[in-house]
């Protein structure tokens, strides 16, 4: 049993996880990563990360449907949104859908290593 956080990274676009799972690996989580919504969902319904960052627009089950997944099966997990195709409106609806974060394309890696860092402590109480 290891006591390292977990992380699911969701994005059709592969260059983001390609980007992001050798840096949040480099910080201590384990990551898996997922281009395609159907085999997350498959995943979520397996195992609980603590940790999900998921694009808004996909094919197939976008971000939200996504989302909304992980909180059936996983309530006590935190859900990071990215989009390129950020709104108040979008951000609002993942807030109020139960998102922890709602963070803009093109990001920088600070922005999402401190948003990840922030969810760590609140699905670590």
């Amino acid at each position: 049993m290891t006591n390292k956080s977990t992380i699911c990274i969701l994005d059709d676009e592969p260059i983001v996880g390609d980007r992001l799972k050798p840096e949040l690996e480099e910080d201590g989580y384990e990551v898996e990563i997922f281009t395609s919504s159907a085999a997350a969902i498959k995943r979520v319904e397996e195992q609980c990360f603590d940790i999900f960052i998921t694009d808004l627009m996909m094919e197939g089950v976008d971000g939200m449907g996504f989302l909304e997944k992980v909180k059936e099966c996983c309530p006590g997990s935190a859900v990071i949104m990215i989009t390129g195709y950020a709104t108040i409106e979008s951000a609002r609806e993942s807030f109020i859908r139960g998102a922890y974060d709602f963070i803009a394309k093109p990001f920088r890696l600070d922005e999402i290593r401190a948003a990840v860092k922030k969810a760590r402590k609140k699905v670590r109480r």
